[in-house]
């Protein structure tokens, strides 16, 4: 993930009112892994990408499906 990834990840947490900052896990390697955080400092900030992927998943399983086909069946 590069940067503009994570942009795209953070406005879509966002806008689907999850709480986190999307961060490279270590700071020197921004081509490396990125995480989800509880806050943006280095120091004290808490990995909740697995809470993260558990809501967005939870959330996927309330709204069902979003789109199908109708098929009709001859009496």
């Amino acid at each position: 993930m590069d940067e503009a990834d994570a942009q795209r990840v953070a406005s879509t947490l966002r806008r689907l009112g999850i709480r986190g900052v999307v961060s490279p896990e270590d700071l020197d390697t921004p081509n490396g892994q990125w995480r989800v955080y509880d806050s943006i400092n280095p120091v004290t900030r808490r990995d909740i990408t697995d809470e993260v992927r558990a809501i967005i998943r939870g959330m996927s399983r309330k709204t069902g499906p979003t789109r199908g086909f109708v098929v009709p069946i001859p009496h």
